[in-house]
């Protein structure tokens, strides 16, 4: 066996990701979750919520680049009013986030469409954070055109959004969209 192939198996095995989620799920804070029968339903609707927050947010950001909506602002303007709305739904939904896993660890940990939505999410967020970056050095005052690559990076970021939000909803259905790749095929 490879030296890769036994870390995957490690992580996957008892010491790794499986005996991490069996530990947890054997917690008070886990116990605690899963008592009462409305906290998951509640906290994974603030989850949903929070997502569309943060969609719409680079979404109207997105589209002021592009020169789609709001051209008669700055784009800097526009940054100010949606960042902090995505920003805070960022927050949130980390949170909202940590409490479901902690509630049922094993159903995320065991799933495919989890460890993709938890890349594209840290993706989307150094991306976000990059593009907001080059967004606030646009000059400021008069409304800006701007390049190709800063319009390929709204879409770009665009779709990831979209994706973390299919992927949050596959996780559900994790065998269903992934078949034989799925730790429950």
């Amino acid at each position: 066996m490879s030296s890769v192939q036994g870390s995957i198996g490690v992580l996957h095995g008892s010491i790794g990701v499986q005996g991490f989620a069996g530990w947890l799920q054997a917690t008070s804070a886990s116990d605690l979750i899963k008592s009462a029968s409305w906290v998951i339903p509640l906290v994974q609707s603030i989850h949903i919520l929070m997502i569309g927050v943060v969609f719409v947010s680079c979404l109207m950001i997105a589209l002021r680049v592009l020169g789609v909506m709001r051209t008669d602002e700055p784009v800097e303007a526009v940054w100010r009013r949606f960042a902090p709305w995505m920003w805070s739904g960022l927050v949130v939904m980390a949170a909202t986030g940590m409490t479901l896993v902690v509630g049922e660890p094993e159903r995320e940990f065991g799933t495919v469409s989890f460890w993709l939505k938890m890349l594209l999410v840290a993706t989307g967020v150094a991306g976000t954070a990059l593009y907001g970056r080059s967004l606030r050095a646009a000059p400021t005052g008069a409304p800006a055109t701007f390049p190709v690559s800063a319009k390929a990076a709204s879409v770009l970021l665009v779709i990831l959004w979209l994706a973390v939000i299919f992927l949050g909803r596959a996780i559900a259905y994790d065998k269903q969209v992934w078949g034989s790749l799925s730790p429950h095929a």
